[in-house]
C-alpha cells in the first residue's frame, strides 16, 4: 500500500539520541585490542625507527641414508643478536621431537571408539610404532667444548656462560640424526614416499635440524612447543649446506646449486643452460626415459650437492632417482630473473609436465603484482603423494596421473590450485615473516586470497575453492559452538580450514571488492607487502597498514570478521512506498478500498438488488462521490499553490516517489548494505551505503530511497557479496528463493574418469 505525504515545508533534522554502550558498540576502535604502538612498531603499521630482528647463519652437512632411510647431521649455528637486550640462553626447535613417542602431540590427541571402529581408527588411538624424534649427538662451542643444554620435547635451551651482549654473535654446533617418517603411512609434512613397484624412494625433506626460535619485541623467545598444528616461527639467514646422496638422485632444494659440474652431466647443464633463455616453454633437463633407467640401475656410489641461499628463513631438499626436471626462466616486472622449475616422477606425468612449472611462472607474475617482485633466483614445484607444503623457494606438491596416463578434472585443478598456493606461500610467510605458530591466518589466510586472484588470472570460471562470499556462507552460519574467532592461536582453532583459509581469504576479498573497492585495497595491501619485506610482522601491524594507507577506519571490519564469530543476516523487514501529496483535486489518486469475500461473491451471485429494481430508492447520497474534486475543492487547491515558492512548486512538480526500507541484522556482523531496486519501467539500479550506516544502531535501522520511478522489486546482496547467511528475507515483496544442495556421489574405484572414458570410447 502507498502512502501520501502532507508535506509542510520546513526542514526539519532528526537528531537520533543513543545511549551507547562502549563497550558493545561495533564502531568502537580496536586500540585496547591491539599492542601499543612504541619505537619497535608505530601507530602507522610500519617498522618503528629502532626495529630490529635477529638473524642465524647455518652451516650444514647433511647425510641422507637411502638404505635406512634416515638423515645424519652437522651443522655450525652463528646467532647474531641484533636486540637491545642481554641473553643469558638460547633456545632451538627441535621439531622432529613430534614423532617421538612420548610426544604431547599422541598424548593430547581427543578420540572416542565405538562398535563401527575400523583398523585405521584403532590404529591412531596409539602413537606410531616409529622411532622418531631427534637423537642429539652433541652441543659444543666452537672450541670444541660441551655445552649446557636442556630439552624440553620439541624445544632446546643453550645456557650461555655470559650472556650474550647487544650487537654480539654467538657461533656453535650441534650433531644430530633421526629417522625419516613414512609420509603414506604416518602422514608428515615431510618424510619419505616408497614406490612398491620399483623399490625406489622420494624424498620430501624439511624439519631436519634444529633451528633457531624467534626472539623479538613481541614475544621475547616466541618457544611455543610444536604440537603439530601451529607451523613455523623462524627467523632470516645464511645457508650453506652439502647434502650427500646416492650418485643417481637428482636434489632440488632451497637456494642455488653450486656445484653443476661435480653433480649433473653434460647433457643436463647444456638442457639448463637453454632452459634460462626459455620463457614460453619448460625445457626437459632430466627426461622420463632418463628417470626409468635410473629407477633400475639403483647406484651405489654417493654424491654431495653443494647449495647457498642468502637471507631466508628455512631451508628445505627434495631428492629421489626417479625425478623427471623441468624449468623454464620467467622475466618480471623490475628486469629480474627467476628459473621456474619442477621435479616429478613418472606417475605424475603427463599431468605435471604440461602444468606444473607454468602454474608456477603463473604464480610469481601475479602475486608478484599483488606484493613485490620475487627476491629469490629460483621457485621449485615438487611432486609428492597426498601433500601440499612451502619453504623457500621450494613447495611439496600432490597430483598423480592414473596409470594409462588419464586424470579428473578434480585433480587438475587441484594440482594448479595447491602449486600456485605452495609457490604463494614464498611470499606469506617466507618473506612477509608473519609468526604462523601464533596466528595460521597471517599466512594461509592472506596466501589464500592471493590464490583465488591468480586462479582467476589463469582461465575464467576457474573453479576456485575458497574466496566468493557464497562460499563461506554454510561454515559461517554454522554451529557456533564450534566456530572460533580468526584471532584464535593455531592449536586452538575449530574448523582449521575454513577459519585459518577460507574465512580470512573471504573477508579480504570483501574488503577489496565490497568495501574499500580494488584501487585503495590493491595500494595498501601492497604497502603493507612491502613495509614487511624480510621482516616479522603482527596482527596489528596488517591492521594499522591497510588503514593508514587507505584512509579507510576498518575498525569494525577487522572486529567483526576477525575477532568474533558473528555471521552476516540482514534481513529487509518492510518497505513502505510514500509519494508527495500535491492535493490537487482532479489528480488525486482514490484510496485502496478493501472488498470482502462477501461483496465479491455476491458481484456475480446477485442478479439485482432491490435498488436496481426500484429506482425510487434512490438519492442524493447514491450518487455522490465523496473523492470528486468540487468547485470548492478547486478554489482551495488555487490558494494553495498561490502560497508556495518557487522551490516549493518545483519539488511538487518532480512527482518522486519515497520509499522506506527497514533493516535488520540479525546475525550480528555489520556489512555494507547493497541493494538492486528493480523499477516497473524495466530498469534497475545499485545503491551501495557503507557499513557506517549501523553506527548509532547496529540491530535496527531504515533508510529512505527517493525516486522518480516505479519501485517493483528490491533485493538485497544481489550478487552474493557479503556472505548473507538467509538470502530468504533479502527481497520485497518476499519471495521464496530456491535452495541449492549438491549431490556427493562415492566415485567407484573402477569408474572411470571421463578423459580415461572418452580414451576407451575410441
Amino acid at each position: 500500500m502507498k502512502h501520501y505525504l502532507s508535506i509542510c515545508f520546513l526542514l526539519i533534522g532528526f537528531n537520533a539520541v543513543a545511549q551507547e554502550n562502549t563497550n558493545t558498540n561495533k564502531f568502537r576502535q580496536l586500540n585496547e585490542q591491539l599492542a601499543t604502538p612504541n619505537v619497535y612498531r608505530t601507530a602507522s603499521g610500519a617498522p618503528g625507527h629502532e626495529y630490529y630482528q635477529q638473524t642465524a647463519d647455518y652451516v650444514m652437512d647433511i647425510y641422507l641414508d637411502d638404505e635406512n632411510q634416515s638423515i645424519q647431521g652437522e651443522e655450525t649455528i652463528n646467532y647474531h643478536n641484533n636486540s637491545p637486550d642481554h641473553l643469558s640462553y638460547l633456545w632451538l626447535q627441535l621439531d622432529q621431537n613430534m614423532r617421538a613417542k612420548d610426544s604431547d602431540t599422541y598424548k593430547i590427541r581427543t578420540n572416542e571408539i565405538s562398535e563401527q571402529s575400523n583398523i585405521r581408527s584403532l590404529q591412531r588411538l596409539e602413537a606410531p610404532d616409529f622411532d622418531g624424534g631427534f637423537k642429539i649427538k652433541s652441543v659444543k662451542d666452537t672450541d670444541g667444548n660441551d655445552i649446557n643444554h636442556t630439552i624440553n620435547k620439541t624445544m632446546m635451551r643453550i645456557d650461555l656462560e655470559t650472556p650474550l651482549a647487544p650487537g654480539s654473535s654467538y657461533a656453535f654446533s650441534i650433531e644430530w640424526s633421526f629417522n625419516i617418517n613414512d609420509r603414506m603411512k604416518i602422514g608428515g609434512r615431510s618424510g619419505y614416499e616408497y614406490f612398491e613397484e620399483d623399490e625406489n624412494y622420494l624424498y620430501t625433506i624439511a624439519q631436519y635440524f634444529p633451528r633457531m626460535c624467534m626472539y623479538n619485541d613481541v614475544y621475547g623467545w616466541q618457544n611455543k612447543q610444536f604440537l603439530g598444528r601451529g607451523e613455523f616461527t623462524l627467523l632470516f639467514g645464511d645457508y650453506e649446506v652439502n647434502i650427500t646422496v646416492p650418485s643417481d638422485h637428482l636434489v632440488s632444494a632451497t637456494g642455488t646449486l653450486q656445484n653443476e659440474d661435480d653433480v649433473l652431466s653434460a647433457e643436463q647443464r647444456e638442457r639448463l643452460d637453454r632452459a634460462k633463455k626459455e620463457y614460453d616453454q619448460p625445457v626437459i633437463i632430466a627426461t622420463q626415459k632418463e628417470a626409468e633407467k635410473r629407477e633400475k640401475s639403483k647406484a651405489k656410489n654417493e654424491k654431495t650437492w653443494k647449495f647457498k641461499a642468502e637471507n631466508v628463513r628455512d631451508f628445505a631438499f627434495a631428492s629421489s632417482r626417479k625425478f623427471i626436471w623441468d624449468a623454464m626462466a620467467v622475466k618480471q616486472s623490475d628486469g629480474t630473473e627467476v628459473m621456474a622449475m619442477s621435479m616429478y616422477p613418472k606417475e605424475g606425468n603427463p599431468l605435471w609436465e604440461r602444468y606444473s612449472t607454468k602454474a608456477v611462472a603463473h604464480t610469481l607474475k601475479w602475486y608478484s603484482h599483488y606484493t613485490f617482485p620475487y627476491p629469490y633466483p629460483v621457485a621449485w614445484s615438487i611432486n609428492a603423494a597426498r601433500i601440499g607444503m612451502e619453504y623457500p623457494m621450494i613447495c611439496f606438491n600432490y597430483g598423480r596421473c592414473e596409470e594409462d596416463g588419464t586424470y579428473a578434472e578434480r585433480t587438475k585443478y587441484g594440482m594448479i590450485s595447491v602449486i600456485i598456493h605452495e609457490v604463494g606461500h614464498n611470499y606469506f610467510p617466507m618473506i612477509v615473516n608473519s609468526d604462523e605458530r601464533q596466528w595460521t591466518w597471517m599466512d594461509e589466510g592472506l596466501n589464500t586470497f592471493l590464490q583465488f586472484l591468480s586462479e582467476q588470472q589463469w582461465q575464467k570460471d576457474y573453479p576456485s575453492r575458497r574466496g566468493d562470499a557464497h562460499k563461506i556462507v554454510n561454515y559461517m552460519k554454522g554451529d557456533k559452538q564450534k566456530i572460533s574467532p580468526i584471532m584464535t592461536n593455531s592449536e586452538s582453532i575449530h574448523q582449521f580450514g575454513n577459519n585459518a583459509y577460507g574465512k580470512p581469504a573471504t573477508a579480504l576479498n570483501i574488503l577489496r571488492e565490497s568495501v574499500m573497492g580494488r584501487e585503495l585495497f590493491d595500494f595498501a595491501f601492497k604497502e603493507y607487502s612491502k613495509r614487511w619485506m624480510f621482516k616479522h610482522p603482527t596482527p596489528a601491524d596488517f591492521f594499522r597498514t591497510m588503514e593508514d594507507a587507505s584512509a579507510v577506519d576498518l575498525d569494525w571490519f577487522w572486529r567483526g570478521w576477525f575477532y568474533t564469530n558473528d555471521h552476516v543476516d540482514i534481513a529487509i523487514t518492510n518497505v513502505s512506498p510514500f509519494s508527495l501529496d500535491n492535493k490537487n483535486p482532479d489528480t488525486k489518486e482514490r484510496p485502496f478500498e478493501i472488498k470482502g469475500i462477501t461483496e465479491l461473491v455476491n458481484e456475480t451471485a446477485i442478479d439485482k438488488t432491490y435498488a436496481d429494481m426500484d429506482r425510487s430508492l434512490i438519492d442524493f447520497y447514491n450518487t455522490y462521490d465523496e473523492h470528486k474534486a468540487t468547485k470548492r475543492d478547486r478554489e482551495q487547491y488555487k490558494q494553495y499553490t498561490e502560497s508556495l515558492t518557487d522551490e516549493e512548486k518545483k519539488l511538487l512538480q518532480a512527482n518522486k516517489n519515497y520509499y522506506q526500507v527497514d533493516l535488520e541484522n540479525i546475525g550480528g556482523l555489520v556489512m555494507p548494505v547493497i541493494l538492486r531496486f528493480n523499477y516497473s519501467d524495466g530498469s534497475e539500479e545499485i545503491l551501495r551505503i557503507p557499513a557506517e550506516i549501523w553506527k548509532i544502531n547496529s540491530e535496527n535501522i531504515s533508510k529512505v530511497f527517493v525516486t522518480t520511478k516505479t519501485v517493483d522489486t528490491i533485493e538485497l546482496d544481489p550478487y552474493y557479496e557479503t556472505a548473507d547467511t538467509d538470502r530468504s528475507n533479502n527481497y520485497y515483496p518476499p519471495q521464496n528463493e530456491p535452495s541449492s544442495f549438491e549431490l556427493f556421489k562415492q566415485a567407484s574405484r573402477d569408474r572411470p574418469n571421463p578423459m580415461q572414458q572418452a580414451k576407451k570410447d575410441k
